[in-house]
């Protein structure tokens, strides 16, 4: 299966701080990768530089046949940008407008300056919100304000408007870090099974070891901005993850076994 995205020995420094320093892993269409690492490893840079919110020192990031490190001009980063999805930690929801609006804003990218700006959404795209959020659930709240919802609910907007984009590519920075057990779950539950339906290739960043085992398909270990691991949740040892984080095994797994109880 040909890869969606590809990273080759890409590096980013700020003067002589290296927060990227070696990093190459790819990605295929329908595949969860999870990035694992302490922070400070450079796993949020790694996502910055793939959707080119910050421009890499070196490498090639190779998406659907072009190299984002080289694109110069913004309109062109822009259609590009179209294909690629943002889950962020912090949701980066307009908290005074509808769940409907919110998930609204994913067509942005496809839409004219004029037409962006006066909110002049195609009847298609007001469907294709509708049946996106009966998918995950939130049919019900399509008009409450988003800054009125829980955080899981929040993030599911956030999932919902990515969708919105029709992603080839999504990216999952920290999408559970400030949610509890129980709607954990419930997030990953939804990137893993969007992945597969759609067949969306997805980089999801995440400090929970044991919910990287449940739910990557691989698992790419950073350290000090290298990729020391690369490779099925079965093979990533004890020993390694105490290499990638510099810490006991123990202080590093916060199970799911909560919200799987209930």
């Amino acid at each position: 299966m040909e890869n969606v995205l590809e990273l080759t020995h890409l590096k980013k420094y700020y003067g002589q701080t290296r927060a990227v320093e070696d990093v190459s892993f790819s990605v295929k269409p329908g595949e969860v990768v999870v990035i694992i690492g302490p922070s400070g490893a450079g796993k949020s840079t790694v996502l910055r530089c793939i959707n080119r919110m910050i421009d890499p020192t070196e490498g090639s990031i190779l998406f659907e046949g072009t190299d984002m490190a080289q694109v110069r001009r913004e309109r062109d980063l822009k259609a590009i940008r179209r294909r690629i999805g943002m889950i962020f930690q912090s949701f980066n929801l307009v908290y005074r407008l509808s769940v409907f609006q919110n998930v609204l804003h994913g067509r942005l990218g496809y839409m004219s300056t004029p037409s962006a700006v006066l909110g002049r959404y195609s009847e298609e795209d007001k469907e294709k919100a509708l049946d996106i959020l009966r998918m995950i659930g939130l049919e019900d709240m399509l008009y409450k304000k988003a800054g009125e919802l829980s955080g899981g609910q929040k993030q599911r907007v956030g999932i919902a408007r990515a969708l919105m984009q029709d992603p080839a590519l999504l990216l999952c920075d920290e999408p559970i870090a400030s949610l509890d057990p129980s709607s954990s779950k419930i997030i990953m539950d939804q990137i893993r099974d969007m992945a597969r339906t759609r067949n969306i290739g997805c980089i999801v960043n995440l400090h929970q070891v044991d919910v990287a085992k449940t739910y990557a398909d691989r698992i790419v270990g950073i350290h000090q901005g290298r990729v020391v691991f690369d490779g099925p949740p079965q093979e990533l040892t004890n020993a390694m993850i105490e290499t990638i984080y510099d810490a006991p095994i123990e202080e590093l797994t916060v199970g799911l076994e909560e919200a799987a109880n209930g």
